[in-house]
Parts: structure tokens; C-alpha cells; sequence
């Protein structure tokens, strides 16, 4: 297939060393402030590359070095990939944003038979489906797991809706793995293949889905945790990288130097841009159709008026300049990639590190170079109000879980046994030595002991990958009795894909 040489050649055009030299400084800053294990930035000023650096280690303490052309888990930035396959396929007539799911997907079945039979692609990706925040994301995350994306389809039949559909923003990711289902319905061909084909290929870009053996493409930035003050390699490739189920909605990998081009083709000229996608196709991907809330901060921040979600993206305006943006979160890996597509500027962000606060300093700082240049901001300042806010006593909503101790048998001697729930899959809470253990038949990370604080239980996971506990509620009613279990985070504000809430366990039987 032909290439886009000239979205791609548009690009590395260098800035002036002042600019450089500005940079740098944030650069330098933000790495030693924040013990990154590597980094690397780009910003585009009036469409060209200004600015492209990487530095550190693919994993700490190897000596091998990041570069420009290191690979990084982009996280949710894949969404917007996914969309942009979807509007290739819909230009091409072999989808409509308007088609009912089922008519790609036949089994796909939602909560509520309604939702079921009004499902359109286009609802896939705007988060208004009535679920709550991450629902179901457990068969996603955490990595290693045994779920697949039939299960999936399976599994939303059984996820119970929080508000009306259609009614209001809540993110989701297993509708977007759906959507990668219908792209490959419609397409003829696995997700991963059309999004090398409709996407990678022609833009020239590098970036890699689906499995691959390491070795062909050594230069791949592992995650890292942070631990005793050192950065500690996690979730490490080995010899052969599988494929994720997650793919479409986080399983991209791609280096600075593909995001920056994968950003100038949507700041490219719009004659450029339309060789490859239409006009009639892009205008969707950035028009609001989920309302998002505008937070006090944000508003104080930005002068925000308006934040909606499009096909894939977030959109927004930031003192009066419009601003395209998404973010992508995975354990031990963060991005971000923001627009000002009426100026053609924005920048990107990679980084193999505990990340996050590095990011919304970066992102906070960038943003504001571009939308009020007049000001002078430095890392040192936002970071300074980061940590003000996550001191501040509204920010610190979890349980002590501190005197807790591990559960005896005697104690839960009623609850021993196999649960089930109905789109989670088998769990078993069984004798283990001494004690009682929790554990996923089909997520091996989500494992630990059953420890005790006053009358509630609560998991205290094997794996410190496992950064979210959970409370576990037992319950029983009826005659004949049934047994029931359900979950719910110690700390409220632990990521929302630790959506413990969702589950609802039925005992089946004794331990095995």
C-alpha cells in the first residue's frame, strides 16, 4: 500500500536553540524531579518538530538507552487509532457509525434488551453507555490474564448499568475492545491486521500491535515501579510478546518519533490530511458527543467552557484555544499527546516510570506555553500545587487498613469455598497454611490473603503490582440459603479499573 511520504516529511523540521535550550530545562527537571527511568518529549510549533528528546534506560540499571525510536506503551492513546481505523472503514463502505452492533456482532448482548438492539458503532466510543466507570475492566487488567475478547461479549450481558444509556459520561474500555471486534467484522481481517494496514502502513508509522518476537524489536521500553527508591522493571517482555485482548482500547506501542507523526498528520494542511482520511470521516472523531464534567480546577486553570469526549479523543477549550488531547495509563507506562489544531502546535509524552504526576505537571506546563504564552510557568511551580493537592484532606478518603491482621479459619469457616460470578469468572477462598487465600481462576495477579479488620475482611494481594485492595462482604439470604460475596475498593480513589464494585459472586461449592 502506498505511503503518505508527505505527512511524514512535513515534519522534522528543527526549531531554534533558544527553544531547544527551553525545553531542555524541562526535560532535565522534570526526569530528576520525578527519578524517571526514561522519558522522552516532543513538541510541534506550527506544524513542524521543534523539539524531539529521550533519555534514560529501557530498564533501569541495563545501560541500554532510550532514544527517539524506542517503543512505548501508549496506553488509551491506541483509542484514538482504533477510531481513525473505524472512520477508514466507513469511508471505504464497509461500516456506518449508524449500524446497530449486532448487526456486526450477533451475540453481543448488553444488560437491558433495548440497549441491546440500539447499540451503534458510534455509541461504542463515546463512554454514555449507562456502565459504570471501568466496568468490567478486570478482564482487561491486571496483565497476565486468561480473558479473551469473546468473553468479553460475553460478559457485558451481565454488567448492570449505573445511569440511563445514553444519558451521561462514564470512561469505559471493553466497548472500545468491541469496537475493535466490528472493525474486524467489517473489515475481513483481525483487528491487529487492519490497524497495521489502515493505519501503521500508510501513515509510515513504526508502532507495533499483536504479537511479536522480541527480538525484532529489541529497542522496547519496559515498565517500571517504584520501589525502596529505585526503579523496579515490572510486567517485562519476554522472548515473545503475545497479543492482548486489550488492544484496541491500550495495546499499541509506539516510539516519540511515530507520535509525532501519527500528531502532524492531524495538523498537517487539509489537502495533506484528506490523501488518507476524508474530510466527511475526520469531522466525527472531533465533534463533542459525550458531555465530560469540567472540574473547579480545570475551569480556574484553563477558562474552560466546554470538555467532551469525540471518537477517541477528548476535546476542550484551554483559554480560549481549542485543544485535542488524550491520555494513556497502563502499569508502569504513561502518555500523553495534546493538540492545538488551529494553531498546529502541540507536543507528546512518553515515559517507562510511575509517571503520573510527571505527566499532568508536563502536560499542565506545555499547555500553558501555548495557550498563554504571555505567563511564565516552571515544573517546579506545578508541581509544588500537585502535591498541595494530593495533601489536601479530600484527597485521602481510604480506610486505615493499617491494624489489620490475617484472617483465621475459624472466622471464615462459613465462607470457605468456589465462587462465581457471572461474567468474572470462578474465585476460590480456601485454607492456605495457616491462613485463607484469595484466588482468580482466570486473572493469576488477583491472589492474596484474607486478612481482618474489626468485622470486615479485605484481601492483601501476593503481587505489589496489585496496588488497589479490596474489601470482601459476605452476605446470605433465602430459602434455600444462598450464599453471596461482593467487593469494593479499600481506597475509593484507586484506579477505576480495579472495579471490584461490579462483581457479584453466588458460592458454588466447597474448596476443592
Amino acid at each position: 500500500m502506498m505511503r503518505f511520504a508527505a505527512l511524514a516529511g512535513l515534519l522534522f523540521c528543527y526549531g531554534s536553540a533558544h527553544a531547544a535550550t527551553e525545553y531542555d530545562a524541562v526535560f532535565d527537571d522534570l526526569m530528576a524531579r520525578y527519578q524517571l527511568p526514561g522519558l522522552a518529549i516532543g513538541v510541534i510549533e506550527d506544524g513542524k518538530v521543534v523539539y524531539a528528546r529521550a533519555a534514560g534506560e529501557l530498564v533501569a540499571g541495563s545501560g541500554n538507552p532510550v532514544t527517539p525510536d524506542t517503543l512505548f506503551k501508549i496506553g488509551s492513546n491506541s483509542k484514538a487509532m482504533t477510531t481513525a481505523l473505524l472512520a477508514r472503514l466507513v469511508a471505504a463502505k464497509k461500516l456506518g457509525w449508524d449500524d446497530a452492533v449486532t448487526a456486526h456482532l450477533p451475540a453481543l448482548r448488553m444488560y437491558d434488551p433495548w440497549v441491546t438492539r440500539n447499540l451503534l458503532v458510534r455509541d461504542l466510543l463515546v463512554h454514555n453507555s449507562g456502565l459504570r466507570e471501568g466496568a468490567g475492566d478486570l478482564m482487561l487488567w491486571p496483565e497476565p490474564n486468561a480473558f479473551t475478547r469473546a468473553d468479553i461479549i460475553h460478559g457485558l450481558a451481565f454488567l448492570k448499568p449505573q445511569i440511563a444509556f445514553r444519558s451521561g459520561y462514564a470512561y469505559d474500555n471493553l466497548l472500545y475492545v468491541v469496537a475493535g471486534e466490528v472493525a474486524a467484522a467489517a473489515g475481513g481481517a483481525s483487528y491487529e491486521e487492519l490497524l497495521r494496514r489502515e493505519v501503521f502502513t500508510p501513515l509510515g508509522l513504526g508502532c507495533r500491535i499483536g504479537a511479536w518476537k522480541s527480538a525484532d524489536a529489541p529497542n522496547a521500553a519496559q515498565p517500571h515501579m517504584r520501589k525502596d527508591g529505585h526503579n523496579v522493571a515490572i510486567n517485562t517482555d519476554g522472548d515473545s510478546v503475545p497479543a492482548t485482548t486489550a488492544a484496541p482500547a491500550g495495546g499499541v506501542r509506539c516510539s516519540l518519533n511515530d507520535m509525532l507523526a501519527w500528531a502532524g498528520n492531524w495538523l498537517a494542511p487539509m489537502d495533506q490530511q484528506l490523501v488518507w482520511l476524508d474530510t466527511e470521516q475526520r469531522r466525527p472523531l472531533w465533534t463533542a458527543h459525550t458531555p465530560m464534567p469540567i472540574s473547579a480546577h480545570r475551569r480556574e486553570f484553563g477558562h474552560t467552557h466546554f470538555y467532551a469526549y469525540g471518537y477517541g479523543w477528548r476535546l476542550s477549550d484551554v483559554d480560549g484555544v481549542w485543544n485535542v488531547s488524550h491520555t494513556g495509563t497502563l502499569s508502569g507506562m504513561y502518555s500523553a499527546l495534546s493538540l492545538f489544531p488551529d494553531q498546529r502546535n502541540g507536543f507528546v509524552m512518553l515515559t517507562n516510570g510511575e509517571g503520573s504526576e510527571a505527566r499532568t505537571v508536563l502536560v499542565n506546563l506545555l499547555t500553558k506555553h501555548f495557550t498563554a504564552p504571555a505567563e511564565h510557568h516552571n515544573v517546579a511551580e506545578y508541581a509544588q500545587a500537585e502535591q498541595r493537592n494530593a495533601a489536601a484532606p479530600a484527597h485521602r478518603r481510604a480506610a486505615d487498613v493499617a491494624p489489620r491482621k490475617p484472617a483465621g479459619i475459624a472466622q471464615l469457616k462459613h465462607w470457605l469455598g468456589v465462587w462465581r460470578d457471572p461474567w468474572f469468572g470462578e474465585v476460590s477462598i480456601c485454607r492456605r497454611d495457616e491462613g485463607v487465600h484469595f484466588a482468580a481462576a482466570k486473572s493469576p495477579l488477583l491472589a492474596g490473603r484474607v486478612m481482618q479488620l474489626g468485622k470486615r475482611f479485605l484481601i492483601d494481594w501476593d503481587d505489589e503490582r496489585v496496588d488497589a485492595q479490596a474489601w470482601l462482604d459476605f452476605a446470605e439470604s433465602g430459602k434455600p440459603v444462598r450464599q453471596t460475596l461482593t467487593m469494593a475498593k479499600v481506597d475509593p480513589d484507586a484506579d477505576f479499573s480495579f472495579d471490584f464494585e461490579d462483581l457479584a459472586f453466588t458460592r458454588e461449592r466447597g474448596c476443592e
